[in-house]
């Protein structure tokens, strides 16, 4: 630790946001950085704990006293080297990881813990700037092939390190890029994708190869891939979005959130549109049912649209701010209130709400039938919801259901090869992440459901070990 008395002399400055007059008229990242002397000093903050609870809260097991160090003492190529011992992608994470890090980070007693996500993004911004960051081909090939389905970050993972081992790693996207939700799901305001082809462009270096606008199951089989391939992972996220059924859901103007997400990233990207309907909410009042990151994408790309209002509505109670005594420090996870950049652009958020009816005109949506609910113990000790009888209409031209995905999509590849799944219907692994079909691994959310980005990044690590294992044993 350079500097023992920063974390009391040096207060935590964070890069905030740029204007919202300003972000809101375009899809640029909406998050500013500081400069290098400036993030210097913020990871001079870090107390380099004897127990470092940081390190315990992050899935990719970051060991962020090392490369704060490393940062302030301006060893910035060391720093990004230590993080990529265990992060592919720092660069992304350091963009949309909700730093688990940072909630138990022993600073985050007093809420003013390291700013270690925005340290991650600036160390990586600087050594690919530097060109510090350069592909790592493997010296020699094993003759083994592997197929990874899926270009999320568990997919892309998995790729980088079978590929540094020496095998050969064939990706599969069914869309016209890869990055899954990364690409497809995040708004640009909160990861520009050129962040994410220069990644790509690395592993294309390093001998990765991409088959993209190939779905497996409907353009090349599960059949020909076995056959082809020596491994199979299947990372083909958590794609099923759950749904709700009151009267008037066949309404038109109803969407799920990544629809709409999806279609806003691909006219960013000036991308071919494959959906036959244009999702605009300009000049519309939105209701934009789900309280959670997805919810808070659908606001803040609504407001960039030119919506006339922006309501999200949210079936469980409003989290306390600050702090919660139901998750104490050094809980990774801490139930409190988050406000995104999205909802500071303005929006009128409500909670214990649950969605009784649609109403409509001519076949489209006009309003919400809402009623407000709360939340009870029963007898089994599980909360039941119960309507308390206050009944409201709000305005909705356009609504969107975040609600999250229940598990991967099965028909198709995952039926085809008669995979087992898990009483949520994801697919079944055992602990070395095998499916019940030989040689095909899965991981992600098509394993655990839909997650973050750095635990599926982690999983992509822990699986791409286990099908270097059965590849090497197969060799024995």
């Amino acid at each position: 630790m350079g500097n023992p008395k920063a974390f009391i002399t040096i207060p935590r400055k964070e890069a905030g946001y740029r204007p919202v007059e300003e972000r809101t008229g375009d899809f640029e990242e909406v998050e500013l950085t500081l400069n290098q002397e400036e993030r210097k000093v913020q990871a001079s903050r870090c107390m380099d704990c004897g127990i470092p609870f940081c390190h315990w809260a992050c899935p990719l097991g970051n060991r962020m006293p090392e490369w704060q160090d490393m940062i302030y003492k301006g060893k910035w190529k060391e720093g990004v080297e230590i993080l990529h011992e265990t992060n592919n992608f720092p660069d992304f994470t350091g963009r949309v990881c909700p730093a688990p890090c940072e909630k138990s980070c022993v600073l985050a007693l007093h809420e003013a813990p390291v700013t270690i996500r925005e340290n991650e993004a600036s160390v990586t911004e600087v050594a690919f700037l530097e060109g510090m960051i350069k592909a790592i081909p493997p010296r020699h090939r094993t003759g083994k092939r592997v197929a990874v389905v899926g270009s999320g970050p568990a997919g892309l993972a998995i790729a980088q390190q079978l590929n540094r081992k020496g095998h050969t790693v064939t990706v599969f996207e069914k869309d016209r890029s890869p990055g899954g939700l990364l690409r497809y799901g995040i708004p640009n305001f909160k990861l520009d994708k050129k962040v994410i082809d220069r990644r790509l462009n690395q592993l294309v270096e390093e001998g990765v190869l991409f088959r993209t606008n190939t779905e497996i199951g409907k353009d090349v089989s599960g059949e020909e891939l076995m056959r082809n391939y020596d491994a199979v992972c299947l990372v083909v996220g958590a794609g099923k979005p759950r749904d709700i059924t009151p009267v008037g859901r066949d309404l038109k103007g109803i969407y799920f959130a990544m629809d709409f997400l999806s279609q806003q990233n691909q006219l960013v990207m000036g991308e071919p549109m494959s959906h036959s309907e244009r999702i605009s909410a300009r000049g519309k009042h939105v209701l934009v049912i789900g309280g959670g990151d997805t919810g808070s994408d659908c606001v803040g790309t609504s407001i960039r649209q030119g919506a006339v209002k922006v309501t999200q509505i949210e079936i469980m109670p409003k989290p306390p701010v600050g702090k919660n005594p139901a998750t104490p420090w050094p809980h990774s996870y801490p139930n409190v209130l988050k406000t995104s950049s999205s909802h500071e652009e303005g929006c009128e958020r409500r909670w214990l709400l649950n969605t009784l009816e649609f109403r409509g005109e001519n076949g489209n949506v006009k309003e919400a039938v809402v009623e407000e609910i709360s939340w009870q113990k029963a007898d089994n000790g599980r909360l039941t919801m119960v309507g308390t009888g206050n009944i409201e209409v709000i305005k909705a031209d356009i609504v969107f259901l975040a609600l999250g995905f229940v598990h991967p999509v099965h028909e198709g590849l995952l039926d085809e090869l008669g995979l087992e799944y898990d009483v949520r219907g994801n697919v079944a692994v055992d602990k070395e992440s095998r499916s019940s079909v030989a040689k095909v691994f899965a991981t992600g959310d098509a394993v655990m459901g839909a997650s973050l980005v750095v635990k599926a990044i982690a999983s992509g690590r822990k699986v791409a070990e286990s099908v270097h294992r059965m590849l090497v044993e197969a060799t024995v």
